[in-house]
């Protein structure tokens, strides 16, 4: 995990908060390249059906009349011929690119905020890249920055194997406030972004495009407040058409965290807010604890929110489709917004209901996520039980507690969701062996 040491502090905050309102000024016309453009087709790159002209490791780069340099890390066993996911990860003031890379003390299990690990765990290739700011920040004075990333996305498409409806970015603090931006300048390249504790500070031109939107903040943040994340959620709240609210946050001392999905947005363009209780600026908050490690529960809702996304689904096709739809009702939206998988779902006595989707799969695995939804009265706990099938084994679970025996699974709540108002709904999720399947669930309510 990153040093707190390295963390934006209070008075660095000024004096960026300062440089980042003069670049906003002086480099309000950000460049866009072709690859932007929202006519541009989306397809796999030229690099498919190549030897891939970059390696894993650091690289240089010409940008802005700069060398920029990044980390570059394919997949174990890549194969020239697939079209790979392809995730970006931006460290925070004082952090570097290798410090994303390499996870810090945590090494490989937090890689990339914990998401190689996972990626790895899914077996379905990912291709990761963690840039180096200038100074150790993302200023994005003139553009720079914004450029900076189009020039390693037109180097990637064309040495590589990239599939071009599945580029993500995610980073704390800095990096945040620069994933921001790309989300605000690059809503046709970007499918998704995951903000890990951020504010205004890399820009946001034009910022009026839906972008695909999850944010994290800890209500103890003394560097950047959550209003900070709160107001840059809010932007895709907007942009996206969701309905306005004032999502849950858990209490101060509760130790806990809360993930709220909006409802009504466009279809493919879910936003999700998680806001915590515990650790302060910090990207790996754990549960009743005011520490942080690898083993937060922040990855898999990331991991969750990315893959969601099926390929061939671009940021550009989903706003054309979004614009045509944008009257649907709330429930055809969340529908919409999810990838088409086998579900299942029943109610046990009226207390609470459970809902089945596979969000992604691999040759010899799967993803699955489970909605819980309370009935028409508040709940305090729930479990959710079914019977794997054939060949199926579970090897991870997050946001709920995972029991198996033989076939039999029984997942139950985590300390921070089992409380559920009516009709309110969480969510947890799963890596598994085998071949996706439409199980029959259940779920109790003591």
């Amino acid at each position: 995990m990153p040093k707190r040491t390295t963390f934006l502090g209070p008075v660095a905050l000024v004096t960026v908060l300062i440089a980042a309102a003069a670049a906003l000024v002086v480099g309000g016309g950000l460049r866009a390249t072709a690859a932007t453009s929202p006519g541009a087709p989306l397809a796999s790159t030229a690099g498919c059906g190549k030897a891939p002209a970059l390696a894993s490791g650091s690289h240089t780069i010409q940008s802005s009349g700069q060398t920029r340099s990044y980390i570059l890390r394919l997949p174990s066993g890549y194969d020239q011929n697939h079209p790979y996911r392809l995730v970006f990860g931006f460290h925070w003031l004082g952090g570097t690119s290798n410090d994303v890379d390499s996870g810090g003390t945590d090494g490989y299990n937090w890689s990339y905020y914990g998401l190689r690990r996972l990626a790895d765990a899914a077996g379905n290739g990912t291709i990761f890249v963690a840039p180096q700011g200038i100074n150790n920040g993302w200023g994005n004075t003139n553009g720079q920055d914004l450029t900076f990333v189009d020039d390693m996305l037109n180097q990637f498409e064309s040495g590589l194997c990239i599939d071009t409806t599945q580029i993500f970015s995610s980073g704390f603090s800095y990096g945040a406030a620069m994933t921001y931006a790309l989300a605000c300048a690059r809503p046709n390249v970007f499918r998704a972004v995951a903000v890990y504790s951020g504010a205004n500070l890399s820009g946001c031109n034009p910022g009026t495009q839906p972008v695909a939107y999850i944010g994290l903040h800890g209500i103890r943040d003394n560097v950047l407040p959550i209003a900070n994340g709160r107001t840059l959620r809010d932007t895709f709240v907007r942009n996206n058409h969701c309905t306005p609210q004032n999502p849950p946050e858990p209490a101060y001392g509760s130790l806990t965290h809360i993930v709220t999905a909006y409802s009504g947005c466009l279809p493919g363009y879910p936003v999700v807010w998680a806001a915590f209780d515990g650790a302060g600026h910090d990207p790996g908050p754990i549960d009743g604890s005011t520490g942080d490690g690898w083993h937060t529960w922040t990855s898999g809702v990331v991991w969750n929110f990315f893959t969601q996304f099926q390929s061939g689904t671009s940021s550009s096709s989903a706003s054309a489709s979004a614009s045509a739809s944008a009257s649907a009702s709330a429930s055809a939206s969340a529908s919409a917004s999810a990838s088409p998988s086998p579900s299942s779902s029943s109610v046990s006595g009226g207390a609470c209901s459970a809902a089945y989707q596979t969000v992604n799969s691999w040759p010899g695995g799967f993803q699955g996520q489970v909605t819980v939804t309370a009935g028409s009265s508040a709940i305090n706990s729930w479990t959710v039980r079914w019977t794997l099938g054939a060949g199926q084994t579970i090897t991870q679970a997050w946001s709920g507690t995972l029991t198996t025996s033989g076939s039999s699974v029984s997942v139950g709540n985590a300390s921070y969701n089992g409380s559920l108002q009516p009709s309110a709904a969480t969510t947890f999720g799963f890596l598994a062996n085998g071949t996706p399947s439409t199980p029959t669930l259940s779920c109790t309510s003591p």
